[in-house]
């Protein structure tokens, strides 16, 4: 009379419910341990490109892993001290030229209100002074640079997970997933870093050759920001205007400098790490979208930075299992279910 029900028929509802569960609990877990988890994500993902280094190094030139090692730490260390003492120095330059770019500032106001007045244009100077005026510019830099202090001030918590983790690596068996996940991860990074420290010279060069500002900090930036999919690079180009604007006004300066550093987050972006990275992390871009906006949500600038590679780890733990396995095929684009 009744019809039986069979309970494989509901077996992917509750896959999916179950995986709502362990994503929510997951999330809320992220935001409330965040002071942890990012330094110790930072320390895995190192531990990944100086592992993939040294062996590289190993393999290579018959280096000593352990000597491997010691080299990359102090390269990250380096690039660290060096890109502290760019921002530093950019941004103690600029306070202390501040009357010089008022000066500036007011003489590109009473240029723009002329220009008005003579195309017929009407303009309140006064509500523009004013409202010039309160722009916080040199609190902006300001921030910037305690953003970019910040994410360097966890340096010893994220040295004392990574002493850690090679010690781990020594005494603990790799399984296949480890493997996988750790060769396409590094591999990924390596290739970042290395177009980010491209893409940060190139902008430092231009800008330097432009008499520019704040040049060392924006180079910084742009290092940082190369690492954010598609927006990064766009508001790395957009970066420098502001100051260029202050320094010269509405010249040559600003048109030259968002070419140059256009030309070059597109060589850089669409054709070197294109034809390195190849597919990429197998991701789709609405995913990879949707997933940088999650990720910032959880974990701010960091979350921002690390949404790429985090994803794809979670994709590749996914796909390992049968029941998961369409959930990664809807992360790469591919629509599982019918």
């Amino acid at each position: 009379m009744f019809k039986k029900i069979d309970p494989a028929n509901y077996a992917p509802i509750n896959n999916a419910c179950l995986l709502i569960l362990a994503g929510t609990a997951l999330t809320w877990i992220l935001i409330y341990a965040k002071t942890i988890l990012m330094p110790f994500i930072i320390a895995v993902f190192l531990s990944m490109v100086l592992n993939t280094l040294a062996l590289w190094l190993h393999r290579k030139g018959r280096v000593p892993y352990s000597i491997g090692v010691a080299i990359g730490i102090v390269l990250v260390l380096g690039l660290t001290a060096l890109s502290v003492s760019f921002v530093s120095n950019s941004i103690s330059s600029f306070v202390e030229g501040a009357n010089m770019y008022a000066d500036k500032l007011d003489t590109t106001i009473a240029w723009f209100l002329e220009t008005a007045r003579k195309v017929g244009f009407k303009v309140n100077s006064e509500f523009l002074s004013d409202t010039l005026a309160r722009l916080p510019l040199f609190n902006m830099a300001r921030s910037m640079g305690g953003t970019l202090m910040s994410l360097v001030s966890n340096i010893m918590l994220v040295s004392l997970f990574l002493i850690f983790l090679f010690m781990g690596r020594a005494t603990q068996e790799r399984n296949a997933l480890a493997t996988s996940i750790e060769k396409q991860i590094s591999y990924y990074l390596l290739v970042k870093i290395f177009v980010s420290l491209l893409a940060a010279i190139t902008t430092w060069i231009i800008l330097k050759i432009l008499g520019t500002e704040l040049a060392g900090m924006f180079a910084v930036l742009t290092f940082v920001l190369n690492f954010i999919p598609n927006i990064g690079p766009f508001i790395a180009t957009a970066l420098p205007t502001p100051v260029l604007f202050l320094q010269h006004g509405f010249d040559w300066h600003i048109i030259t400098a968002i070419f140059l550093l256009t030309a070059a987050h597109f060589i850089i972006g669409n054709v070197l790490e294109t034809k390195w990275l190849g597919k990429g992390m197998d991701l789709n871009p609405l995913v990879v979208i949707a997933c940088l906006i999650f990720w910032a949500l959880v974990w701010g600038v960091m979350g921002a930075l690390l949404a790429v590679p985090l994803t794809s780890i979670i994709k590749m733990i996914l796909e390992r299992s049968e029941p998961t396995k369409p959930f990664a095929d809807l992360l790469a684009g591919r629509l599982p279910f019918k």
